[in-house]
């Protein structure tokens, strides 16, 4: 009987044993699903993530980019504008010290011929009044007044428009003028009065500032 009995236990325990192995690979099959699902659900969000971070990426490189250009395009106008300016202002100042030299010129030479010319007709007073004859002319007569008239002709005279330098045009500085040489615009009256094959040359410079009023500024100096 106790034998019997015995070998009813070591059934029932090989059977607990039999369905715990069972149990143990169902709960360890779950495990590995659970962490498939888990790994395959990490890679479906990191994926969308690593999309957006290049995205970004990009679009902060396109705009430093275009941020770069554009302060570049800014600053060559502005280097433009001011060659533009000290080059005009170094012409007119040059100019304007020619023509000071040419107006003292004239003064000293129309003061000294008046002296001379006053001289031989006061020779017959006495030497005192003679040389109050001859001051006071020289302090009146300097016609400065005269030559200061001409210096209105003399200064349109001192300017003959170089219709070859394209700086004269307003908005137009040395760079852009060396540019649209070398794109065959040689001339101001090429762009005062362009040719159609001259406008299709100047719509390559319709980004320059005031590219709308070049024609308008070079009419004025042709």
């Amino acid at each position: 009987m106790a034998k019997k009995a015995k070998q009813n236990v070591d059934k029932i325990v090989k059977k607990v044993n039999k369905e715990f192995e069972k149990t143990s690979s169902q709960i360890e099959g779950l495990v590995n699903d659970a962490l498939k699902q888990f790994d395959s659900l990490q890679n479906q969000v990191q994926e969308p993530v690593r999309k957006l971070l290049k995205e970004i990426d990009e679009l902060r490189d396109r705009e430093m980019k275009r941020f770069h250009e554009e302060f570049e395009r800014r600053l060559e106008e502005f280097h433009e504008l001011q060659s533009s300016i000290l080059e005009r202002l170094g012409v007119a100042s040059k100019e304007a010290g020619e023509e000071v030299k040419k107006l003292t010129d004239e003064v000293s030479k129309e003061a000294s011929t008046a002296a001379k010319k006053s001289a031989p007709k006061k020779g017959a007073k006495t030497a005192s009044k003679a040389k109050a004859s001859t001051s006071k002319p020289a302090a009146k007569k300097p016609a400065a007044k005269k030559p200061a008239a001409k210096k209105a002709p003399a200064a349109k005279a001192a300017k003959p428009v170089d219709k070859s330098d394209l700086t004269l045009v307003k908005g137009i500085g040395p760079a852009t003028a060396k540019k649209m040489k070398d794109a065959g615009i040689t001339s101001i009256d090429q762009i005062a009065n362009p040719s159609a094959e001259d406008q299709e040359k100047l719509k390559a410079f319709s980004n320059v500032k005031g590219y709308s009023e070049f024609t308008a500024e070079a009419k004025k100096i042709s």
